[in-house]
Order: structure tokens, then sequence, then C-alpha cells
């Protein structure tokens, strides 16, 4: 089911091992449920297509999963009715906000879901993907019913440089921050990834980052609370989606960075919290947080 790792590390398991069977065999064994949570802002013209081919394979059809929810981040393009039309339950970013306050970013995407989802394996997939399979979601949650006592599952997957590769920011700084500050995870082939699954126990008991550093700190909060052995990945293929321009993705580098530094290295705090580019502007950085949905409760 795994490979041979150092048991300090994270865990690759085999993709082939989760047959629809099999994971249903699993699922009424350990009585668990799960929840599949497309976050999404402006996906208009690719989150229909996801819904599409999760409700039919995954909930109607095997019923691998219990719940379909698209999390819409304030969409100006109709993703929300998109998403509904295709037959997912959609959740508005506003609602969470009425109760919570107001926050901004990836990361406050993902810690909303799991405020509008009930599943006790949550499953996240990007909204821009165009390459998704419902195996996908089968290979990631597969781990985490087996076993216990595993937090997170990664995606690990190719991303053809002819059609314009991916993982620059992986690449050049998530990866080398942890080879340097926590190599037990510096064996996560896409440590950034957006399609990922963990349990809603170890989930709940971290706090969000709002901002791109999400993560990266979700991979440092975990592996330093329960262990990266907990921690595994994935084979998912082939992956395409939308690829950012080196000016936005500065910004995102940025925030895993100040992200990462500020958990390896608590005792020197960022003296400033903005980026600054070579023309002189200047981009304040989100490393706000939101708390553990645990303590919330």
């Amino acid at each position: 089911m795994m490979t041979d790792l150092p048991a300090t590390g994270v865990r690759t398991f085999e993709a082939e091992t989760w047959t629809v069977d099999r994971l249903l065999q699993l699922k009424e064994m350990s009585g668990r449920t799960i929840s599949l949570c497309f976050p999404c802002r402006d996906e208009a013209a690719t989150i229909g297509a996801l819904v599409t081919t999760a409700r039919r394979n995954l909930l109607d059809g095997s019923g691998v999963i219990d719940e379909l929810i698209v999390l819409d981040d304030r969409s100006a393009d109709g993703t929300g009715v998109v998403a509904a039309d295709a037959g997912a339950r959609v959740v508005a970013m506003e609602e969470i906000h009425a109760l919570h306050g107001p926050g901004n970013g990836k990361g406050n995407v993902l810690w909303a879901s799991l405020l509008a989802t009930t599943g006790d394996i949550v499953v996240w997939c990007d909204g821009d993907v165009t390459s998704f399979t419902h195996h996908w979601v089968e290979r990631l949650v597969g781990p985490l019913l087996a076993d216990p006592s595993v937090t997170l599952v990664k995606a690990m997957y190719e991303r053809p440089t002819h059609l314009g590769g991916g993982g620059r920011t992986t690449e050049l700084v998530a990866r080398p921050l942890l080879s340097l500050y926590a190599p037990a995870l510096a064996g996560l082939n896409q440590p950034l990834s957006g399609e990922f699954a963990g349990a809603r126990w170890a989930l709940e008991a971290i706090p969000f980052v709002e901002g791109w550093g999400v993560e990266i700190a979700m991979l440092l909060d975990l592996a330093s609370q329960f262990g990266a052995h907990t921690i595994g990945q994935v084979d998912l293929g082939v992956r395409h989606h939308r690829h950012r321009s080196l000016e936005a993705l500065s910004v995102q580098a940025a925030e895993v960075m100040a992200t990462a530094l500020a958990r390896v290295a608590p005792a020197q705090p960022l003296p400033d919290r903005t980026l600054r580019h070579a023309d002189g502007s200047l981009v304040p950085l989100n490393l706000a947080e939101r708390p553990p949905v645990n303590s919330l409760r």
C-alpha cells in the first residue's frame, strides 16, 4: 500500500490500490463520511464540468462521497449559478463571513469550506483544472480511510512543459524551504498542490493562513502536532490548469516564504509584511490567520 520510506518522513501511497469496492468497504467499516469541495472564484468556464463529473461518478454513481460543495468566493462571472445547475450545493463566502467576520485569500476559502462541510474526510480540488477525473478523489481518500492515523494526503502529478508546465513557486521556494528547515517533508513532490484530502479531526486542530501560505503552513503545523509520518502523497497522473504570470507568482512566493519562516524561525519575526517590486510599487502580504475550527466550538 505504500513505499518504504523513513518512519520520520512522508509516505507515498500506491494509486492502484483504491478500487471503488475497496473504498466502499473501508467506508462501511469505519463509518466515516467524505465531503468534496471545489473552492472557486470566477471559475464559470470550468466548474460545471468538474461538478458534473464528480456528481455522476462519485455521488450519484458509486457513493464514494457523501457531499459535494462549491465554496464560491464572491465570483462575478456566475460561477455559483453554473455550479448549482451542475448539481453542487453552493455556499457563498458571504455566509461564512456573516458568522465569523471577513477574510481574504485562498486559505480563507479553505478554512471556510471546513465550516461549510460535514464529512469526516474533506477533499479539495481547484476549480480551474481541466484534466480532473473522479479517480483523483478515490486515490486521495483511500489512505485516510485505510489508516486513521493519516492526517493529510497531497497530490503528486506531472504538469506537461509543452502546455506551460507549472510548479515554479514549488520548485524555487517551497521545496527548498522544506529541504532546509523541515527535511522530513522534503519528500513531498507537490507540497503546494491544490488537490488534497485531510482528516477533519486534524484539520480542525490547526490555524489556517488566509493567503497563499496556507498549504505550507498546513504541512508544517500538521507535522509539528502529529508527525511528518502522518502526511502522505499519491500520484494523480497529469494535471492541466490555468497558469499565473511571474508578477502574480512573486506575491505567492513571498507569502509562502514569509509563512514558512514565521513557523521555522519564530524568534526572528519578519521586519515587514510588504513585497517591494523593482519599480517601487508595494504589495501588502496576506499573512493573517484564521483560528483552529475546533476553537470556535
